[in-house]
């Protein structure tokens, strides 16, 4: 997706769940009798009853690794009958999952190691399903945390969030604050903080030669209020009225008064304007104020931006420079503008032993035949190089093995490679009903997708115009194509 080389394969949990629990109640057969056709035999619905699961087999690439086209992310195996009813339920529960978790990869990438990442898009998102998606799977792709606080309980996802504007807009005067005591940390009689901010805020003015009268009144009084109530959480968004001279020096005032009382701010978050400039004025201030008043910690308060983040935005950033430390994206993280739908397909490759082969003019769109087994080949810099599609029954390759193969897309030439490593990818995750293999917990899926990423080569891993990453087939598998396409 995106036209990048590769995408995070996601969803298999949810996937393996949903066999796990595959079947037709009473109520759903009655349905189904009230919409098939009347001439519906009566023991299909007898047959529908009886369904589950327990003759599948599903074999998949763990979740979070990096997957490329033409290779299966997931293969299943049962009765014809019952994986065609699976088609439509795993695909939904993929598709989506692999699509924002790439999604989020690409941001991840670009944002690199170090910024901190929230998803803060639940207000955007396709619906309820859609937002917890978006929260859950843009943290496997490498977000740190959600303003989702529903996707944290169910999942275990790191919230985090910050102050409203319409919080900030609610407060008039410094004499609606109430409690405004708040006690030392290290112990004490209560000190009026409204009024020890007041006092710093006409010193902080007069360091940044601004008017303290042109700053608001009203968001003095709300930083004031969330400061006594979360002393040591205590943050600002300074864009409600002017940055530079309202938000920014009520800021300052209230976060030098809480540290007089021993108290430390966390941040301040802006949501409009040129949020790179204004993310490198504000640390000159946060500096001047640090040496100025001999508080070293100020100069390096984080600075948060939201507001439409788009890809393009992250490479603005890196392009003029920022002071930016934490970046929230909503809405081009989880509806994906620049893709909206990932094409992940579900395909028959065999029928009771035999291969099966759809025949296109489109070479790209031929399926490949017979059950396969899945390995990526890496050289000798570490880095995966070639995925290999081989029969099912073929022998393992090895290390060091030179191996005859087809390129997809060149299928009439024949070349060969040797790899220095050779990664066998498809493990067996379901099998008589259950789920048999032990499954990662989020943070164990989110840090293996980082490391799948990591492996990966800079030309493969670049975002724009990146070199096709090759996928290939055995001698055998290309003999087997072969025949088919001819007896076809």
């Amino acid at each position: 997706p995106f036209r990048g080389s590769f995408a995070l394969g996601a969803g298999l949990a949810e996937g393996l769940r949903g066999l796990r629990a595959f079947r037709f109640s009473a109520a759903d057969v009655a349905y189904l009798r009230s919409v098939l056709p009347s001439t519906t035999d009566d023991a299909f619905f007898d047959y529908l009853a009886t369904l589950d699961a327990s003759e599948v087999t599903v074999t998949a690439i763990p979740e979070g690794s990096v997957v490329f086209p033409r290779v299966p992310f997931l293969q299943v195996k049962g009765p014809l009958l019952v994986v065609q009813l699976l088609e439509t339920t795993l695909l939904c529960l993929v598709n989506y999952a692999s699509l924002v978790a790439t999604n989020a990869a690409r941001f991840r990438l670009l944002a690199g190691p170090d910024m901190k990442l929230m998803e803060m898009g639940l207000r955007r998102a396709q619906g309820p399903d859609g937002a917890l998606s978006a929260s859950k799977y843009s943290y496997i792709g490498g977000f740190d945390c959600t303003s989702n606080i529903l996707a944290g309980k169910l999942y275990g996802i790191p919230v985090r969030g910050t102050i409203a504007h319409s919080f900030v807009m609610s407060f008039r005067c410094l004499e609606e604050v109430q409690p405004r005591d708040l006690p030392p940390r290290a112990g004490g009689d209560p000190v009026d903080l409204a009024g020890l901010a007041v006092s710093w805020l006409q010193r902080v003015c007069d360091l940044l030669q601004t008017p303290p009268g042109k700053a608001n009144q009203g968001e003095l009084a709300a930083f004031v209020s969330y400061a006594v109530t979360f002393p040591c959480d205590f943050q600002g968004l300074l864009d409600t009225y002017c940055v530079r001279r309202s938000g920014l020096p009520n800021f300052c005032a209230v976060a030098l008064a809480l540290h007089q009382l021993g108290y430390q701010a966390i941040g301040v978050r802006l949501d409009s304007g040129d949020l790179a400039q204004q993310s490198k004025e504000i640390r000159e201030v946060f500096r001047a104020c640090g040496a100025h008043f001999q508080v070293p910690w100020f100069g390096t308060i984080p600075i948060a931006v939201s507001n439409d983040i788009s890809e393009q935005s992250l490479e603005e950033f890196r392009r003029e420079g920022s002071e930016i430390d934490m970046i929230g994206i909503g809405t081009n993280l989880v509806t994906c503008p620049l893709q909206p739908s990932l094409g992940c397909v579900y395909k028959l490759v065999e029928v009771n032993g035999s291969p099966c082969l759809k025949l296109t003019e489109d070479e790209e769109k031929m399926t490949i035949p017979g059950m396969k087994a899945i390995y990526r080949l890496y050289d000798a810099a570490g880095h995966p190089f070639m995925d290999l599609m081989a029969l099912e029954e073929e022998p393992s390759p090895s290390a060091g093995q030179e191996l005859g193969i087809h390129v997809l897309g060149q299928l009439g030439e024949a070349t060969k490679v040797t790899p220095s490593t050779v990664e066998p990818l498809h493990r067996t995750y379901f099998r008589d009903g259950q789920v048999c293999e032990p499954l990662p917990s989020l943070p164990e899926v989110r840090t293996h997708a980082q490391v799948s990423l990591n492996l990966l080569s800079p030309a493969h891993r670049r975002l724009h115009e990146p070199q096709p990453y090759p996928v290939a087939v055995t001698e055998r598998l290309h003999r087997l194509f072969l025949e088919l396409r001819q007896g076809s």
